[in-house]
């Protein structure tokens, strides 16, 4: 197919990742939902 075999193996390594790209589209992983805890310094609190 190819006469350089650098040629095949960027050919190969782009439908690869159109590959990867489609299947992560097509089924997209499940989102995990987390409350948000931030911690406010101490010093918001104080008296000035």
């Amino acid at each position: 197919m190819f006469r350089r075999p650098l040629l095949l193996l960027i050919f190969l390594l782009i439908i690869a990742v159109v590959g990867t790209l489609l299947a992560v589209g097509a089924f997209p992983p499940g989102v995990t939902q987390q409350p948000v805890e931030r911690v406010l310094p101490n010093e918001r609190f104080g008296t000035r």
